[in-house]
């Protein structure tokens, strides 16, 4: 017994030595070189010795096998000794590609032939870093900040200049950098937060964001704050339709707006990574649809692509959000004045409708409707579908983890098998919605699929991602 105990307790501490090693040159790859590693598509930029180790541990879930921080050591070690121009490269998928190969005795060898496409020197991105204000600096706002300051990288990419507030107390720059630095839900900022109060200025992790107080879109000038051909966030939901955004084009330093909630009219409605063609250099404003419609479309268009989908039915079961009452009192819409924290409470959702907007082929096929629970986030979407044939749960099954792992909607869709998990288990998820392959029910031509999705981090990652597309930020994903 005690010979055992020592060597798990000897390979535990091997595999942290390894994954030590691995920190400072993980940094150095993404500092200098806006090399982006992953582990089977999980970021191990910004880790600590354990989250890597935990991504390892993932990845025992898609390829069946154990993936040892000692194979993927070498990789990287290996990776910096090449002259790599911007990527994102996953270490896991090149590890075991090496110790599936026989072409190859050398990991540096292997890796020059995998990645002769990028092995081209270092490049900057795009000419110069794209400016980022935030109009709004609520929930999805402060998401959206942490995010842009983790993507910073060398600072030659996306900079996050300023967000627009409506001024509240005296001391309202110190309470906004708070509400950024501790969040209830998504836990302490990854980095240091301080103030600028000259400036009026967050400073995260080095990154100056200016605190600018206005009391409409037109009100604001940017180029007084040195910010020029701004791509603008506008996540205060006020404004829906092409006249009220085009206000934000008004303000001198403003080039495109992007709005984080369903938009009216002609307005383009992005889900990134489905309907990225949307994205034109001629248009000005886009909107980045809801957090639901970003969760499903994905799972959707996989669906369809491979399966057809004749009619179907959305229900979500969505996390309660500001626009509930805390404990009942009067609302504008129905239901929704009953006590948040303590109801369920039906209400409804254009997310099915909207689905038409990305995917013209559903239209008029999905039906939808909504019920708010009582959990402050991570919500979940249940996709009844009738298939345009038959299938079984382990051909479904197999295809969304195929296009979890090796497609274009690999950033989108996440795939998870675990009998055990549970909402709060996502809290923090970076894909638009993870399919849980367990409740997965099929009856001929008719499944019923069951999608998680973090509505406020997941769906701030997709703006980025939009953001990033706009910005013309688009790394290539090594090896294919």
């Amino acid at each position: 017994m005690k010979n055992k105990q020592e060597t798990h307790l000897k390979e535990w501490q091997g595999l942290e030595e390894a994954a030590e090693q691995m920190l400072p040159l993980l940094g150095q790859l993404y500092r200098e070189r806006n090399i982006v590693c992953t582990v089977y598509g999980r970021s191990v930029v910004h880790s600590t010795t354990i989250d890597i180790l935990k991504a390892h541990r993932f990845a025992r879930l898609i390829i069946d096998a154990e993936l040892s921080a000692h194979k993927t050591l070498p990789v990287v070690e290996a990776l910096c000794q090449l002259d790599l121009a911007p990527a994102r490269i996953d270490i896991g998928k090149l590890a075991v590609g090496f110790q599936n190969q026989t072409a190859f005795s050398s990991v540096s060898d292997y890796l020059r032939s995998e990645l002769a496409g990028i092995n081209t020197g270092r490049q900057a991105i795009i000419s110069e870093p794209q400016d980022i204000v935030l109009y709004g600096f609520g929930r999805i706002g402060r998401l959206l900040a942490r995010l842009l300051v983790e993507k910073s990288g060398s600072g030659d990419k996306l900079r996050l200049r300023a967000a627009v507030v409506r001024k509240g107390s005296a001391d309202d720059l110190m309470k906004r950098a708070s509400l950024l630095r501790r969040d209830s839900i998504h836990g302490q900022f990854n980095g240091i937060i301080t103030v600028d109060e000259e400036e009026n200025a967050i400073i995260a992790n080095g990154n100056m964001i200016r605190i600018i107080y206005a009391d409409a879109p037109d009100q604001v000038d940017y180029t007084t704050y040195g910010i020029n051909n701004a791509i603008l966030i506008d996540n205060t939901g006020k404004w829906r339709d092409r006249e009220g955004l085009s206000r934000h084009l008004q303000a001198k330093g403003v080039a495109k707006v992007i709005l984080t909630a369903p938009g009216k009219g002609d307005i383009p409605n992005v889900v990134a990574g489905v309907n990225n063609e949307l994205i034109t250099a001629n248009e000005t404003i886009f909107s980045a649809a809801s957090c639901t419609t970003n969760a499903i479309v994905p799972v959707l268009k996989a669906v369809y692509d491979r399966f057809g989908i004749q009619h179907g039915h959305v229900e979500t079961c969505h996390s309660y959000t500001n626009d509930q009452n805390l404990i009942d009192n009067y609302h504008k819409g129905s239901r929704r004045g009953r006590s948040a924290a303590l109801n369920m409470v039906i209400t409804e959702t254009g997310a099915a409708k909207a689905v038409a907007k990305v995917i013209p082929e559903l239209s008029g096929k999905l039906t939808g409707n909504a019920i708010r629970v009582p959990t402050p986030n991570v919500s979940l979407a249940i996709l009844n579908l009738g298939l345009g044939q038959e299938t079984s749960v382990k051909e479904l099954n197999q295809y969304l983890r195929d296009c979890s792992l090796n497609s274009p909607l690999q950033n989108q869709i996440e795939y998870v098998v675990s009998p055990e998990v549970v909402s709060s288990d996502f809290v923090g998820s970076r894909a638009a919605g993870v399919v849980d392959s367990l409740a997965t029910i099929v009856q001929g031509n008719r499944c019923v699929l069951y999608v998680w999705y973090d509505n406020e981090f997941g769906y701030s990652c997709q703006v980025v991602r939009m953001v990033q597309k706009m910005a013309g930020i688009e790394l290539p994903a090594l090896p294919n």
